[in-house]
Parts: structure tokens; C-alpha cells; sequence
């Protein structure tokens, strides 16, 4: 009877008291996210196959957030934005956090945890790969397609395969050196991207749990990039605590069985890890950052539901107080909560705000900015043949804009240490 936290959680959600990696359940659905690039389709799909009076199964469940092509004159993308509106009209869905609005958050993956939508144990899916972000709160959490997500809006359930578990266990101290960006460059450059195809990463150690939440976060997002279903980490009191801050409906913590079987089990020493760095044009093209010295960049990014938190900028400031940027670097913050941390939080007697501007950051709004490309007015998009040092969490052809242009993918730390120098650096320079 020995079970895994994922395989506890899925069973606990389709009424059956086992669940075994590969077979296909009915799964009670907690909360279903969409947003502006996606849920017009979701939409369309929903109102095609339950009919155009038909009411979702549930409005509480049901969370919009506009985050990636808002702020922009494209019509398209403004369409999209209108259409999400006239649902939720429609619908009467309360959990709208419209553009333009007091309401307004930011990157949805951020959002959710902010607003409460992420509890230990619960079934959280969403029409975006790096919904799996959510796993960092101990809960079952994935990105699926419109057509599966218009079928939750009118039932409420999906039909689930259980994923096996593969555990990724980080020990010893964290060096201040390292961020959780760099843990999971390690993990997939060495399974590569499709190392985790359709299986749930669990992360665990000393040095996990050391991480505060939205380093976790950072941790379980790109579990995708390794072809993963779900990133998860056991929920403890840093998860506990996180979420009775924000949410006031009760939840059930979910553990591994003492005897749950792993489908692999991998061992790391923080101690023998330095900052990393992914080469275009995949995240698993993994090398060390002391050895990219030669790398001259055009521009660094520090954003995204990856590198957009707080705790991403606080890193960032770290290195950039007193110094300046030798290269145009962007700074994103994923949500407006996050924005006013900029304004509000401070060190050595400076906010994180005024350390980027002296140092000559641009400061864009909370979104996704240009993580995804988006249209040409897009903040921070690439337009060129650039070298981009990034924050995000993918780094294909197109994917923040031009063809052309080559993406690396680090820490905040590295990506700061690298806007002064206009070359990939080590953060450990400026650590010291």
C-alpha cells in the first residue's frame, strides 16, 4: 500500500484508497487556472462541447489572470484580453485579476501562491507548461491543453495517468553562491530534457528545505524543461506557514509512505556545485559560468515566474548595490506584489528600487514581460541578433522574441554579476 506523495494525492482525488504509476483515473479537480494567451481557446472549446448557455462546474474554482500579451497596443492580444472579460461577466467568476485594475497581479504562477490558490495536497491544473511551479506547496500541480481544460470547466474532473516519481535529493548547506536555478540546471543537464518524460520530480534534502518558498518555486517550474509532469517537495512548517498566510481554507498535508518506491533516486553535494549556466539553444546544454568568461552578452533579463520574485531580486541587488551595469539589463518583477517589494524593501538603507535604477536597470511592469516574445512593443523583447544572459526558463529559438538571437539561462546572481561586466560571470567574483 506504500505510495509516494504524488501517487496519496491523485488517489485521494479519484476516491480510491491506491494508486499505481501508469494506471488512468478520474481525478476531482481544486482549482483550474487560465490566462490571456490561453483561455480564449479554453473558452471556445468549453462553449463548442457544453453548449453556449452552459455554466462552469464551478465559479470558485475557476481563476483568470491576464499576464503575458497585456501590455501592448496589439489588437489581437487586446482581443484576448476582452474575450476573457465577457466570460467572467458571463460566468460570474470572482477570481479575475484584470488588466487596468486594482485587481491586476501579474505572472499567474506567482499569483496564485499570493492569492491563496495553492494548498498542501490539492489537485491544481492549468493551461500553461509551468503550472507544475505549484508543486513547491506540496500539492499535485500541472500544465494540460485547452481541450482538457474546457472538459474541467464543465465537469470538474480529468481523466489522470499517475506518473512515477523520480527523487532528486540535494545535501549539505546551500552556499550563498547558489540559487535554485542552479539546482535544476544541475538536474537537467545531467538527465537532459526529456529525462523525466511524464514523471513526477520530487525534490528533497537538507539543502531543499533550506530554500525558502519561492526558491521551491523556482525549483518545481522547470520540471517541465526536463519533460516532467509535476515537480512536487514535501510540504513542512516553511510550506505551512506560507500558505495559512494566504489562504484560510483548511487543507490536508500530504508525505511520502516511509517505504514509497522511486522510480530513480538521485543523490547531489551542494558543496560540489557551482553556479550554471544553460547555452542555447536548450536548457540541458549545461556548463559551468566560470568556464563562459568569453561569452559577451547584449543584454541581461532578470524576470519571469522563474527569476521574477522577490527573493530573485533581493539576490540581484546583492551584487548590483554600488555598481553599475555595463550592458542594457531589464528588470521584470512577475507580480505587482512583488513590484512593491522594489519600493518597500530595503538594503543597506537603499530599496532593491533604487539600487537597480542607480545602477541603470530598465524597469518594466509585473508580467510575463518578454519571456514568451509577444508582440514587437513587448517589454525587453528580443528584436535581433542578440545575446541574452536570462533569468527565464527556456532558451529555444524565438522563444523571447527574435530567431536570431542566442539566450543563456542562470540565477539572478550570475545574471547580475554578468550586467557588469557585459560578459557571463560568476557571481562568486562579487561575493567575496
Amino acid at each position: 500500500m506504500s505510495m509516494t506523495i504524488t501517487e496519496k494525492i491523485l488517489a485521494g482525488h479519484s476516491g480510491r484508497d491506491k494508486v499505481t504509476p501508469g494506471e488512468n483515473v478520474w481525478v476531482d479537480v481544486d482549482i483550474l487556472m487560465t490566462h490571456d494567451v490561453t483561455g480564449p481557446g479554453t473558452i471556445s472549446i468549453f462553449k463548442e462541447e457544453f453548449g453556449k448557455e452552459a455554466k462552469v462546474w464551478d465559479r470558485d474554482k475557476v481563476v483568470v489572470i491576464p499576464d503575458h500579451y497585456i501590455f501592448t497596443e496589439d489588437q489581437h492580444a487586446k482581443r484576448n484580453v476582452v474575450f476573457l472579460r465577457d466570460f467572467v461577466k458571463d460566468q460570474r467568476i470572482d477570481n479575475f485579476y484584470d488588466v487596468g485594475t486594482s485587481d491586476y497581479k501579474g505572472v499567474c504562477h506567482v499569483a496564485l501562491p499570493e492569492e491563496g490558490y495553492t494548498r498542501p495536497g490539492e489537485v491544481l491544473f492549468g493551461t500553461d507548461s509551468h503550472t507544475c511551479t505549484a508543486g513547491a506547496f506540496g500539492e499535485f500541480a500541472t500544465g494540460i491543453g485547452n481541450t482538457d481544460a474546457a472538459f474541467i470547466l464543465g465537469t470538474g474532473k480529468l481523466w489522470v495517468k499517475v506518473p512515477q516519481t523520480m527523487r532528486f535529493v540535494f545535501d549539505g548547506e546551500l552556499p550563498e553562491y547558489l540559487m535554485a536555478k542552479d539546482l535544476i540546471l544541475r538536474i537537467i543537464g545531467d538527465i537532459g530534457v526529456d529525462g523525466a518524460s511524464y514523471a513526477a520530480m520530487e525534490f528533497a534534502g537538507d539543502a531543499v528545505h533550506g530554500l525558502n518558498i519561492e526558491e521551491r518555486m523556482t525549483l518545481c517550474n522547470m520540471v517541465i524543461e526536463a519533460g516532467g509532469k509535476n515537480g512536487v517537495i514535501a510540504p513542512d512548517q516553511t510550506t505551512i506557514d506560507f500558505v495559512k498566510s494566504r489562504s484560510e481554507k483548511n487543507f490536508t498535508p500530504v508525505q511520502n509512505d516511509p517505504d514509497a518506491r522511486f522510480a530513480l533516486e538521485k543523490k547531489f553535494d551542494v558543496s560540489k556545485i557551482t553556479p550554471l549556466v544553460a547555452k542555447p539553444h536548450s536548457p540541458e546544454n549545461v556548463e559551468a559560468a566560470e568556464n563562459l568568461s568569453d561569452v559577451i552578452v547584449d543584454r541581461v533579463y532578470i524576470g519571469s515566474c522563474t527569476g521574477g520574485k522577490l527573493t530573485d531580486f533581493r539576490a540581484a541587488a546583492r551584487v548590483l548595490d554600488g555598481r553599475k551595469t555595463a550592458v542594457d539589463t531589464f528588470i521584470v518583477p512577475a507580480t505587482t506584489d512583488v513590484a512593491r517589494g522594489l519600493r518597500e524593501y530595503k538594503l543597506n538603507g537603499k530599496t532593491l528600487l533604487q539600487i537597480f535604477e542607480e545602477a541603470g536597470c530598465r524597469i518594466g511592469n509585473a508580467s510575463c514581460g518578454a519571456c514568451l516574445g509577444g508582440p514587437d512593443d513587448t517589454f525587453g523583447r528580443l528584436n535581433g541578433q542578440e545575446i541574452c544572459l536570462s533569468t527565464t526558463n527556456r532558451n529555444f529559438p524565438g522563444r523571447m522574441g527574435s530567431k536570431k538571437a542566442q539566450v543563456y539561462l542562470a540565477s539572478p546572481l550570475t545574471a547580475a554579476a554578468t550586467a557588469i561586466t557585459g560578459k557571463i560571470t560568476d557571481p562568486r567574483k562579487y561575493l567575496a
